[in-house]
């Protein structure tokens, strides 16, 4: 897979769940009848903007993107279907372009975090099941905290 297809797909899931997460809202505080959109529509929108901010870091250091674009990809997530404006943002400037950076064949890791996103790039599998333990320890660890503002 493709850093486009890969970040594509992050992309749009996450503007799917914005829908999700606002229908449940409208749900329940707009007809208040139920908040069980709520319920569902944040957890897997929390849970895919988990993922998108792992997308965002391991695309953007793969394809050595400024600090500043990093950034903008992580802000587009906190904003309502930002993502994906920002990806084709990013598609038309070319920073999706291409194999994957530090994939086999492409340049030598420096420094902790390349070494530690050419291994995920290089290991998908693997690092897709850390990946995911990862993203589920955290978001188990956001519904205990409970939900913003309780």
């Amino acid at each position: 897979m493709t850093p486009k297809r890969f970040f594509n797909f992050f992309a749009v899931a996450e503007a799917v769940t914005w829908a999700m997460l606002i229908g449940g809202m409208i749900l329940k505080y707009g007809t208040k009848t139920t908040e069980l959109g709520v319920r569902i529509g944040g957890g897997v929108h929390g849970f895919v903007f988990l993922c998108f901010v792992i997308a965002v870091i391991l695309v953007g250091v793969s394809q050595k993107w400024r600090a500043g674009r990093i950034l903008m990809g992580l802000v587009s997530a906190v904003v309502p279907f930002a993502t994906v404006p920002f990806e084709i943002v990013s598609a038309r400037a070319g920073a999706l372009d291409g194999p994957w950076g530090l994939g086999a064949g492409g340049r030598a890791p420096r420094g902790p975090v390349e070494k530690l996103c050419a291994w995920a790039i290089r290991s998908p599998w693997l690092a897709a099941g850390i990946g995911l333990l990862v993203v589920i320890v955290v978001f188990s660890g956001l519904l205990i905290v409970g939900p913003p503002g309780s």
